[in-house]
C-alpha cells in the first residue's frame, strides 16, 4: 500500500480481493491502452471506432475515449491552452488507467500534441504494470487540412479559432511510438488489421 500527501491529507490506495489477473482470466484478455495521436483531421477517432468494433466482434471488451466525447463532460471546464490541454491529457491518463487496470481495453483518440504530456501518461501505465501503446495516426497537414471534417482548419485559417495544432500551435510526433499508421497510404481495414495483431503479438487479446 502506498501512503501519499495530497491536500494536506493522507490518502492510502485500498485493495480490494479481486485481482487484475481474476480480471483477465474472467474477460480473456489483459487490459491496455491504446493512445491514438495526432493532428485533427487524421483519422484518430475513425480508427478506433473500427477497432473497437473489431474487438466487439471477437468477443473482447473495450472502451472508447473520445476527445470530443470527454470535453462534453468530466473536461468540460478545460479550454485549449497549453496548460489546459496538459491538464486534459493529465485527467484522461488516469481515466484510461483505471479502466485499463479493470482489463478494459481502452480506446483513447486525442490529438495531445506535446510529447511531455504522453509521456507522463506513458509512467503513469508503466508504474502501474499496465500496456501503454502509443498509436501515431499520421497523416500530413495538408491531408487532414484538406479532409476537414469538422471544417476546424477553414476557422483556424479565418482566425476564428485560436491555439489550434498544426497551425497556430505545435504537435510534436512521437519519436518511437508502438505503431504508426500512415492514413493517407492505408486502408482502414488495414490499419485495423495492424492494431489487432499487434495485440495479439504482445499477449493482450488472449485466444479463448
Amino acid at each position: 500500500m502506498n501512503v501519499q500527501q495530497s491536500g494536506g491529507g493522507n490518502l492510502t490506495w485500498h485493495d480490494g480481493e479481486v485481482s487484475r489477473a481474476d480480471r483477465t482470466e474472467m474477460f480473456g484478455q489483459s487490459g491496455a491502452t491504446l493512445w491514438f495521436t495526432g493532428l485533427s483531421g487524421s483519422g484518430k477517432s475513425t480508427i478506433a471506432v473500427a477497432v473497437e468494433a473489431e474487438l466487439h466482434r471477437r468477443g473482447k471488451l473495450s472502451y472508447r475515449l473520445d476527445g470530443d466525447n470527454i470535453r462534453l463532460g468530466i473536461n468540460k471546464n478545460l479550454g485549449f491552452s497549453a496548460d489546459d490541454r496538459t491538464e486534459n491529457i493529465r485527467r484522461i491518463g488516469e481515466v484510461a488507467k483505471l479502466f485499463a487496470d479493470a482489463g478494459v481495453i481502452t480506446l483513447s483518440s486525442f490529438i495531445s500534441p506535446y510529447a511531455a504530456d504522453r509521456d507522463g501518461v506513458r509512467a503513469l501505465h508503466a508504474a502501474a504494470g499496465l500496456p501503454f501503446i502509443e498509436v501515431h495516426v499520421d497523416c500530413p497537414l495538408d491531408e487532414a487540412e484538406r479532409r476537414d471534417p469538422k471544417g476546424l482548419y477553414k476557422k483556424a485559417r479565418a482566425g476564428e479559432i485560436r491555439n489550434f495544432t498544426g497551425i497556430d500551435d505545435p504537435y510534436q510526433a512521437p519519436p518511437a511510438a508502438e505503431l504508426t499508421l500512415r492514413t493517407d497510404q492505408l486502408s482502414l481495414a488495414e490499419e485495423v488489421a495492424a492494431i489487432i495483431a499487434y495485440l495479439e503479438q504482445i499477449g493482450v487479446l488472449i485466444e479463448g
